[in-house]
């Protein structure tokens, strides 16, 4: 037994099914990557052939909420602070109203962002927000991408066909 391949399945989303979707008529819009995947639908890890798009699975931190919409954490930041032990879990439409920052901004030992501007996000665009304007930063890196792509190294190296092996 695979112990990743046991988690990979346990983790596994479908678009097709009753009330779903079928694999000849999806077409390419929805079987693309969306900005509301973001940490909660790895954008790479997708099977070849008819069901590329139509069968993801959930990212990291991703979990489902008592509604059934896909949540992804953030911890909060507040007046260019983050607050390490306030982690929220957003859904893409929650996510929407707010300024988030990329994990990886620099920052001293106390949490306080170093950096005067940061590439953020904003309404699903790159957003070039002031430290003030941050509202929330993602948890880590790894965020996007499902368990068993988190594990391949160097993955921002990787050429997105040879990750998908």
């Amino acid at each position: 037994i695979n112990p990743l391949s046991e988690l990979t399945n346990k983790r596994r989303l479908t678009a097709l099914g009753p009330g779903g979707l079928s694999r000849d008529r999806a077409g390419l819009e929805v079987r693309d990557v969306h900005p509301s995947h973001y940490g909660r639908i790895c954008p790479i890890e997708t099977p070849e052939g008819p069901n590329i798009g139509l069968i993801n699975n959930l990212s990291t931190y991703a979990r489902v909420n008592e509604y059934g919409f896909i949540t992804t954490p953030y911890r909060k930041v507040i007046n260019g602070i983050i607050q390490n032990d306030q982690v929220e879990y957003l859904t893409a439409d929650q996510e929407k109203n707010f300024i988030i920052a990329q994990s990886n901004v620099n920052q001293d030992e106390n949490g306080k962002i170093l950096d005067e501007i940061i590439v953020s996000r904003f309404n699903g665009d790159d957003y070039m927000a002031k430290v003030e304007e941050i509202h929330y930063i993602d948890v880590s890196p790894k965020q996007i991408v499902s368990v068993a792509t988190s594990g391949i190294p160097f993955l921002e190296n990787d050429d997105a066909n040879r990750a998908l092996m």
